[in-house]
């Protein structure tokens, strides 16, 4: 049996605000490849992990190692940097921007040259310009958002849209890509799109995710090993057949157990 590779491990993580406990001694790993999910009623605390992991939270207990780098302490610019990317549940383009402007910006780790050098518009921006440029041409082709690429985000549809949000992430040519509520808003038609870009960034790419979705159907479908939270705490872990059949899991979704 082949040993997985964990490329992020979560060890007891406790979060308060004041006197209200966002996590309490929370812990899982991702494996290298992974799709991993985190799931759970309204204010169970799945946000609160991501904004843990990309540094936007700094927990008070407990320890969050990527790729052998402790991440708590670190800003989110640096765990950027390390390889860790986000796509928002709420969309966090720049409407006026076009498709590929877009894109571009996502490729801003990896510009090195100053402000002047740009000025200047030196060999190495030059270079660095059209290295960048091929890795989003590359995106827009593998997302099939090529017909929009040169259309202001703030004129497309709100499932291509979403698109372009993955597309930025991906920009970024992360480790760990950590995915908020892909789907929320789509219709059926867009939501079955997005999982099947999903799934091509697995196979594709070979890029470890975690996945946080209210639509139950879609992570069953999709996660290799599910986490579930009820009210900060960790509840279930394991695969999508084995959470399913929690009594734990039952009761926190449906307020009862199943007999």
């Amino acid at each position: 049996m082949v040993e997985l590779s964990p490329i992020l491990q979560a060890t007891d993580l406790a979060l308060s605000f004041g006197g209200t406990k966002a996590l309490r001694g929370v812990s899982f790993s991702v494996n290298e490849g992974e799709l991993f999910a985190v799931i759970g009623p309204n204010g169970a605390g799945k946000t609160s992990i991501f904004n843990c992991i990309s540094g936007v939270y700094k927990p008070q207990e407990g320890s969050i190692v990527f790729a052998d780098q402790e991440l708590i302490g670190l800003t989110p610019e640096k765990i950027a940097h390390l390889g860790v990317s986000r796509m928002f549940q709420n969309i966090e383009l720049f409407d006026n921007l076009t498709v590929l402007d877009n894109l571009m910006l996502g490729r801003g780790s990896h510009m090195d040259y100053s402000v002047l050098s740009s000025f200047l518009f030196t060999p190495k921006v030059r270079r660095q310009e059209v290295e960048n440029r091929a890795v989003v041409e590359d995106i827009i082709d593998f997302l099939d958002i090529e017909s929009y690429r040169t259309f202001p985000v703030g004129m497309l549809p709100y499932g291509v849209k979403k698109r372009v949000e993955l597309g930025r992430a991906l920009a970024m040519q992360p480790k760990l890509l950590l995915l908020d509520e892909p789907v929320a808003g789509m219709n059926v038609e867009e939501t079955e799109d997005m999982a099947r870009f999903i799934l091509d960034v697995r196979s594709e790419m070979g890029i470890s995710m975690i996945l946080v979705e209210h639509d139950m159907g879609l992570v069953m479908d999709l996660a290799d090993r599910v986490l579930v939270l009820d009210f900060g705490e960790q509840i279930a872990l394991g695969t999508p057949e084995v959470v399913q059949a929690d009594p734990n899991v039952i009761r926190a979704y449906l307020g009862e157990e199943v007999m």
